[in-house]
């Protein structure tokens, strides 16, 4: 039995409501799915089908996303995230002190830290230089969330891991077809907080930094092992596949693979290989969260896929006579604002639009790249962790907070467009 689309509508606009209204997103997310399969006239046991069904569509994801909690665990509980990033500062001079927090976001992002996480990290030290500088605190934040969101769309992290899955691609063919946009967005994101520097307030000049010491940290040498081993593990089989070397190509790691391999490697240059199950431990506690609220976007993307919506979708964009190749960024927008999150959005729209948006003749991998650079362009909103997580970092009250996401904006924005002209099939 097809679920009738306006059913399947009121279900994900229940769930909106009930996250707007602070309830927890997985529960928000769960009920939305069984109102909308129960209004669409299924029972109770074909309800509780399309909702297991819709969740185990993402155990692929999930157990990738334990994988990397590996990874990030290393990266964070270590310091080689600190170390990395206090070392990018540290070598670019006063002029180029934006550029240098926005490469630190973009870098330790694209390493597999969580956005929230590396914002949290070069916060102090964006601080301290905007303090030194006389840079507004917008400046300051728009550098270290446009540079994240530059990171987010070529790391290892839980949304390039569902825009992957989502459109049954590889992981690194994900990450190497954002690479261009992200360089698009690193350089809008110091334009943009450069044209701001004097916008807004300062960082007062009593204010008093402490700086880990340096015993307590690894060396940078070691400190980019863990990133470095990850990076050259995932490039194996797109490299070989680009070059036309069979033995490399038919090395297939995957992530599950790769991200806790990267993380041991890591954890035994710098010499903490007895800690390594404490970093574990660690990172899958911070992978936690993030996987509750994939189990909730499954159940929403079960609904949908369970309905009649995409296929309406599609007639309206033809009846519109809009190109059918912005059903990829517009999902990716859409569903990540509703949700605040990156990783949810992006599960959202790949799950329930994949068929739609592949039906337009647009490859795996770009449509995954669209819709990917597409839940970056407002997913920093109030209902939502980050928009209050990087308040706090830089120490931003509510109204000043919110003067930012217009910024945060432009740079997503920058990015999905980039995306959209590279692989959009316009013709």
């Amino acid at each position: 039995m097809t679920i009738a689309w306006w059913a399947a509508l009121i279900g994900l606009a229940l769930a909106i409501i009930l996250i707007l209204l602070k309830i927890n997103p997985v529960y928000s997310l769960m009920f939305g799915a069984i109102v909308g399969c129960l209004i669409g006239g299924l029972n109770l046991v074909q309800t509780t089908d399309i909702v297991i069904k819709g969740g185990s569509s993402v155990m692929g994801t999930i157990v990738r996303v334990i994988s990397a909690g590996v990874l990030a665990g290393v990266m964070m509980e270590s310091g080689a995230a600190n170390v990395i990033a206090r070392s990018i500062v540290k070598n670019f001079n006063d002029r180029l002190v934006i550029f240098a927090l926005a490469l630190s976001t973009l870098v330790l992002t694209a390493v597999g830290i969580f956005i929230p996480v590396a914002v949290l990290i070069v916060a102090p030290i964006a601080l301290e230089v905007g303090q030194k500088m006389h840079y507004s605190k917008l400046s300051l934040l728009v550098a270290l969330s446009g540079g994240g969101k530059a990171g987010n769309v070529i790391s290892p992290n839980p949304n390039t891991i569902a825009a992957a899955k989502g459109f049954n691609v590889d992981l690194a063919q994900v990450m190497i077809a954002d690479f261009i946009p992200a360089v698009v967005g690193l350089i809008v994101t110091v334009v943009l907080a450069n044209i701001v520097k004097n916008k807004g307030t300062f960082v007062p000049e009593d204010m008093k930094f402490t700086v880990a010491e340096s015993k307590d940290l690894p060396s940078l040498k070691s400190a980019i092992v863990t990133p470095l081993v990850a990076i050259v593990l995932l490039l194996i089989t797109p490299v070989g596949d680009i070059l036309g070397v069979k033995a490399l190509a038919g090395i297939n790691l995957d992530a599950m693979y790769i991200l806790p391999i990267a993380g041991l490697a890591g954890a035994l240059a710098m010499r903490r290989g007895s800690k390594f199950i404490e970093y574990m431990g660690k990172g899958l506690a911070r992978m936690t969260d993030v996987v509750m609220i994939l189990i909730g976007a499954g159940a929403i993307a079960g609904l949908i896929g369970a309905s009649d919506l995409p296929q309406k979708v599609v007639e309206v964009v033809k009846t519109v006579g809009v190109s059918g190749t912005f059903l990829a960024p517009i999902a990716g927008i859409l569903m990540a604002a509703a949700t605040a999150s990156t990783s949810t959005g992006v599960i959202l729209a790949s799950n329930s639009f994949s068929k739609s948006i592949l039906s337009f003749g647009i490859s795996g991998t770009g449509a995954a790249a669209m819709v990917h650079t597409g839940a970056t362009v407002i997913d920093q909103l109030p209902h939502g962790n980050y928009f209050h997580v990087t308040a706090k970092a830089v120490k931003m009250d509510f109204k000043e907070r919110m003067s930012v996401v217009f910024w945060e904006m432009l740079v997503g924005l920058s990015m999905t467009i980039v995306a959209t002209l590279m692989y959009g099939n316009f013709f």
